[in-house]
């Protein structure tokens, strides 16, 4: 069994390339979706959250209100970090869940983490959660190009691009890269390449 990482800045497509190792065969842990799944009404986290921001952040529902949530947390970094030590722990627990379960169920298979800021944690830590790092890039023009496309202002997906660590800072940490600028079957030749070489070990 061997873990890897899929990781890169807004619009280089890492989740493009995540889905590409998924039709290979590849198992794939969605840390979004982790982080999604664990403040569901009634899960640890959820209830941690509610106990320290109060109700005012749920919607009728019950489900978190995101952007109400968003909105204090954006402008207070104490309350950032507390969210961030409500959340963390439990994305943690679940990854560690769905390996072991996956290692039980298939050995010899490969597991894709597709965790967006895997490299903002460092180096260090990131290889705590994966054995091999995988960067996917794309040059600025097309990342603006694909997030203009999504509904984004131009003048936005610059300060988004800004505001993150410089691909070419993790591309220094990478095991392997993919250049997504070209063509769809261009990736995936690039991504079946990395898969033959993992699954090789």
């Amino acid at each position: 069994m061997i873990i890897a990482g899929v990781t890169g800045t807004i619009g280089t497509g890492k989740s493009t390339v995540a889905r590409m190792f998924a039709e290979l065969g590849a198992f794939v842990i969605d840390a979004d979706q982790l982080a999604h799944d664990v403040v569901e009404p009634g899960k640890a986290a959820w209830q941690g959250i509610v106990d320290y921001f109060g109700r005012d952040i749920l919607n009728a529902d019950q489900t978190l209100n995101r952007q109400k949530l968003a909105d204090i947390v954006f402008s207070n970094l104490e309350k950032l970090k507390k969210l961030d030590s409500i959340v963390h722990p439990e994305v943690l627990k679940e990854d560690r869940r769905l390996v072991e379960e996956r290692k039980a169920a298939n050995p010899n298979g490969l597991i894709i983490k597709d965790i967006p800021l895997l490299l903002e944690v460092g180096p260090e830590l990131a290889y705590l959660l994966v054995e091999k790092i995988i960067v996917v890039y794309a040059s600025e023009e097309t990342q603006i190009k694909r997030l203009i496309a999504r509904g984004l202002s131009e003048e936005d997906v610059r300060s988004r691009i800004k505001s993150q660590v410089p691909i070419r800072e993790k591309m220094k940490y990478a095991d392997f890269t993919v250049n997504n600028d070209g063509s769809l079957e261009e990736t995936r030749q690039q991504v079946k390449a990395i898969y033959d070489k993992l699954m090789q070990h």
